[in-house]
């Protein structure tokens, strides 16, 4: 340690005393320079999520009392291919460092995968976990593949086996148009080429179907199928999809994604093109089927027809029936216009008569003979009812100008008014001393006052 780090190293003859801070932090930088990018396996255990997103645990050694405090940042947590989680055992890929505040000793993770499994397979089941939780690996979302294609995408490469099998058994099994669209299966290139791939075939006008495959390999050959983004074109792709990739024993994220799933490319063309010996046996079978149900249809119509033939009478016994009907009506008919044309004809010479009866040049002529019998009358009558009337109207107006109140006050007497309420005063007692009155004699009227109310003696009262 003296030799790594001038900040410990003492001079025999100068004794030299360090800070803590001094001390951890020295020991930080020779930490990082000496224990950078290691690999430790062991068990995890004390698992601390923090609220910031980091990753707090300790990693045990299996074999010995051994502990190591490590902490994982939030970008490495998303980032990591294992799930750290208690008691799982794990590689573990990061820095020793120390803790400077509190002198703590512990290992800066940057990556962890499952022991035993491989880097690989770490992200095949990170990659799985994903996709399964977006529902892409259900079983309900796969379609049904088209039993009859027309039209078959093929993407694979150009120059490997994979194709040639493919097109060896579309040749044996039936007629079917296969349009290949080349990618590279292999390589860093190739998830974007199959990616590209897969949606250049779509742009295909009638497409029924897409075959995905290649042939076998090393796991890190085939690791194209497994990467995400070809996982999610195959789900996205608009026509039903059959992914073989490698052998049977092989199994990728792109196959578990497909609406079918192929053990080899020869298998991935059976699924998807029909065999003809099937297909003809098929039909041959349906014409079969056709013709007994034609001949039990016809044998039905023939029954029915003859069922209905005994219900079918001769349409002459209607006819000559409805014209018989017919006759009776059109007489019943005639004789009902005649009686009613005759009750008209009646009933129309009786309105004339009493329209003859009541003529207004003879209602005229009889009028008038009335009119003069009645002024010859009255000629005669006349003047006598007029003598009598003026008789006894002169009678009634002498009877009416002896009762008028006028020819009282001409005999000196006068009616005394009441100014306030207009009346006449019938007694001394409808007025009070004070009062205004009015008396209205023959000629003209006074103006007076009441001064004094004199009571009627009982001789006058009598």
């Amino acid at each position: 340690m003296t030799s790594t780090n001038a900040e410990l190293t003492t001079a025999p003859e100068e004794p030299r005393v360090f800070t803590v801070a001094g001390v951890n932090r020295a020991v930080k930088r020779l930490l990082g320079r000496k224990c950078a990018d290691l690999l430790i396996e062991g068990e995890v255990g004390g698992v601390t999520h923090a609220r910031s997103g980091h990753l707090y645990f300790t990693l045990n050694d299996e074999r010995e009392a051994a502990q190591l405090k490590c902490v994982m940042f939030r970008g490495d947590v998303r980032r990591a291919s294992a799930q750290i989680e208690e008691g799982a055992r794990l590689r573990l890929r990061g820095d020793l460092s120390l803790f400077e505040s509190r002198g703590v000793f512990q290992m800066i993770v940057r990556g962890a995968t499952t022991m035993g499994e491989g880097e690989l397979r770490a992200r095949f089941e990170k990659i799985r976990k994903t996709l399964e939780a977006e529902g892409l690996l259900d079983p309900e979302r796969k379609r049904s593949i088209p039993r009859m294609p027309r039209v078959v995408g093929v993407v694979t490469s150009e120059a490997g086996a994979a194709l040639r099998d493919v097109i060896r058994v579309a040749h044996h099994r039936c007629p079917t148009r296969l349009v290949v669209a080349d990618c590279r299966v292999q390589g860093d290139a190739a998830p974007s080429s199959v990616v590209a791939a897969i949606e250049a075939i779509q742009r295909l006008p009638g497409l029924d179907v897409v075959i995905v495959t290649r042939g076998g390999g090393s796991a890190e050959d085939l690791w194209a199928f497994n990467e995400e983004a070809v996982a999610r074109a195959i789900a996205a792709c608009r026509v039903p999809t059959v992914v073989g990739i490698g052998h049977e024993t092989d199994v990728t994220i792109a196959e578990l994604v497909a609406d079918a799933r192929a053990a080899t490319p020869s298998n991935a063309a059976e699924l998807v093109i029909p065999e003809r010996e099937a297909l003809t046996a098929e039909l041959e079978a349906l014409r079969r089927r056709l013709d007994r149900a034609m001949e039990t249809r016809i044998d039905q119509g023939r029954l029915r027809m003859e069922r209905l033939r005994r219900w079918v009478v001769d349409p002459r016994h209607h006819l000559a029936k409805s014209r018989g009907r017919l006759d009776a009506l059109s007489t019943r008919a005639r004789d009902a216009m005649e009686a009613q044309l005759l009750g008209e004809r009646r009933r129309l010479n009786r309105l004339l008569e009493r329209l003859r009866e009541r003529d207004a040049r003879t209602r005229l002529g009889s009028s008038r003979r009335r009119l003069d019998a009645l002024a010859s009358r009255l000629r005669v009558v006349g003047p006598e009812i007029t003598r009598t009337r003026r008789l006894e109207l002169a009678r009634a107006g002498a009877k009416l100008d002896s009762l008028s109140p006028l020819r009282v006050l001409e005999r000196g007497y006068a009616i005394a008014l009441h100014d306030e309420t207009g009346r006449a005063l019938m007694r001394a007692a409808d007025a009070a001393p004070g009062d205004a009155l009015t008396l209205r004699l023959a000629e003209g009227s006074l103006r007076a006052e009441v001064v004094e109310i004199t009571r009627p003696s009982s001789r006058d009262e009598s």
